[in-house]
């Protein structure tokens, strides 16, 4: 995914593709899905972040849930995928932190471009929204810089920023000081006044992310061809099993790590307050969860790639097909909802308090989901089919 193909003096011999993490980024892609179709036809009943346990119905409150597994489970695979990336080339290094550093640049024009256009339909518009895209561009060309570090190193850094960052969540600042656009970008999630008609959110505060991508670059030997597939599968299985352990020792004690939980007379809203985690920014007890379970889910995934002798079968093949070409399905998706909504606003009318046009239940937000991922394959299919046979157009490396 470079803009310029290496050269077959620094191009080392192709390594087997991993099927395991296109089906992780794959699923993960679906959940991000059903969380996009919930806020485009379920608006009417948002949710905070966290979430209000007391008012939030239990089948909205696990929906929402499962879909905080996305963003760090994306964030931690672009690094590794970067470190994959780059361990094809002689120059590892020097080859990583410019496909890194080129391909955030990309990311970040087009968050404040196609993606922004696709969840508002305004131009010129009045409000940019920094959300994901952006956070992973900023995280990439932060890793570029980062990753000459020794690994080790790299490693204790990422580790100390997911583990500490909480510890920044009471500092704020004032908007007419200089440093509330920095901390705004970083930590404390708000709003940029940029001109009279022009302001910014900052959904994505970057600096955990940074940890997390940070984490992911630094984890990728485990991946690589010295590392046999049973070492490989031990160190997730080990990685895995100790981050939940930790998710519920310090959540268990509410000592550190996110909003403290209270026990409720319901056992069904007690374990809701327990898994409620704050997502903005990620909580060090969001990131312990949500990373434990995908770093199980990968390993879980690589037992049924071996088993089934390197190719993952039956929905799991589908799964593959939507990891192998994620930004292409993340703004199709996005253009086809607006389209969707839209229609149905102009055909039905804004049936939400005349407000909204929605559904009227969770059931209907997966049967959507559902129906959307079955239509949405074969464009995907045959995008990564095109990408694959046509090496030789450069931009489509981008996507």
């Amino acid at each position: 995914m470079t803009a310029n193909p290496p050269s077959p003096q620094t191009a080392q011999k192709p390594a087997v593709r991993l099927q395991s993490i296109d089906a992780l980024r794959g699923f993960v892609i679906v959940l991000m899905l059903l969380d996009h179709v919930r806020e485009t036809f379920f608006l009417h009943m948002q949710v905070n972040d966290p979430m209000d346990v007391t008012t939030t119905a239990p089948g909205l409150f696990f929906s929402r849930l499962l879909a905080h597994l996305c963003a760090p489970i994306f964030v931690f695979l672009t690094g590794l995928s970067a470190y994959l990336y780059a361990s094809k080339y002689v120059h590892s290094q020097q080859a990583a932190s410019a496909f890194l550093f080129k391909r955030g640049l990309f990311l970040i024009v087009l968050e404040f471009t196609l993606v922004n256009f696709a969840w508002t339909f305004s131009f010129p518009p009045s409000t940019i929204y920094m959300q994901v895209i952006w956070a992973i561009g900023i995280s990439m060309v932060i890793l570029s810089v980062l990753l000459w570090l020794p690994r080790s190193i790299l490693m204790v850094l990422g580790l100390i920023i997911i583990a500490g960052h909480n510890l920044l969540d009471s500092v704020h600042f004032d908007e007419s000081g200089w440093m509330h656009i920095p901390w705004a970008v970083l930590h404390d999630r708000g709003w940029l006044q940029v001109t009279d008609g022009l302001r910014m959110r900052t959904s994505y505060p970057v600096l955990p992310w940074i940890g997390v991508i940070s984490l992911g670059y630094s984890l990728g030997p485990w991946f690589g061809q010295d590392v046999t597939f049973a070492q490989r599968q031990k160190s997730l299985l080990k990685l895995g099993i100790a981050l939940l352990c930790s998710f519920v020792a310090l959540r268990a004690f509410n000592s550190y790590g996110d909003k403290p939980w209270v026990e409720a007379e319901s056992s069904l809203i007690s374990l809701m307050g327990f898994l409620n985690i704050t997502k903005y920014p990620p909580s060090l007890l969001f990131i312990m969860l949500t990373l434990g379970l995908g770093l199980l889910l990968l390993w879980k995934l690589g037992r049924l790639q071996d088993r089934f002798q390197g190719h993952l079968p039956g929905a799991l093949a589908w799964l593959c097909t939507f990891g192998a070409a994620p930004m292409f399905f993340y703004l199709l998706h996005l253009y086809v909802l607006k389209l969707m909504y839209l229609t149905c606003v102009s055909i039905l009318g804004k049936n939400q308090g005349g407000t909204y046009f929605g559904v009227n239940s969770v059931l209907s937000i997966w049967l959507i989901t559902l129906v959307l991922v079955s239509a949405l394959y074969w464009p995907v299919k045959a995008f990564a089919r095109f990408k694959a046979q046509r090496r030789d157009i450069t931009w489509l490396k981008y996507l």
